[in-house]
């Protein structure tokens, strides 16, 4: 899903301008379901569970990193996220657009911190900068976890 899903509901102002606010475990539901339907129709029969679970472990941390990522640029607010972080990039890292976009890119895959260390040191990348843009994005600390993870 893009930032464009957030525009079904309806926008909300704030000192940023427009937003919407959703929650990422309503949606993560309407998504999982959908998931599920699918894949059901390919095997012909209802997969239930199974097909929940798989969707947790195949797609989860990238659907939430998209999510947090939607946040971070202020285009939808996720009620479960921290509402300090709601636009964190407009604010913060507005000189290092392109730097910015490269590590957003890398994160919303799925990448951990040193797995994007390792990518700007092959791209040659400032790493200053990008270890700056990854601190301030704590992704570490952001994390939620979904009722089939294991605690």
């Amino acid at each position: 899903m893009s930032a464009a899903c957030c525009a079904e509901a309806p926008p909300h102002q704030s000192g940023r301008g427009r937003y919407v606010e959703k929650s990422v475990y309503r949606d993560c539901v309407e998504e999982a379901d959908r998931h599920k339907w699918i894949e059901s129709e390919r095997a012909g029969y209802d997969l239930g569970e199974v097909a929940i679970r798989h969707w947790v472990k195949e797609h989860w941390t990238v659907y939430l990193r998209a999510r947090w990522v939607q946040h971070l640029q202020g285009t939808c607010f996720w009620i479960e996220l921290d509402r300090g972080d709601f636009g964190l990039l407009e604010r913060e890292f507005c000189d290092q657009p392109e730097l910015l976009g490269l590590i957003l890119g890398e994160l919303k895959a799925g990448k951990e911190n040193l797995d994007v260390l390792r990518w700007a040191g092959d791209h040659h990348l400032p790493i200053d900068q990008v270890i700056d843009i990854l601190t301030a994005l704590d992704v570490n600390s952001r994390r939620l976890a979904h009722r089939f993870e294991a605690a």
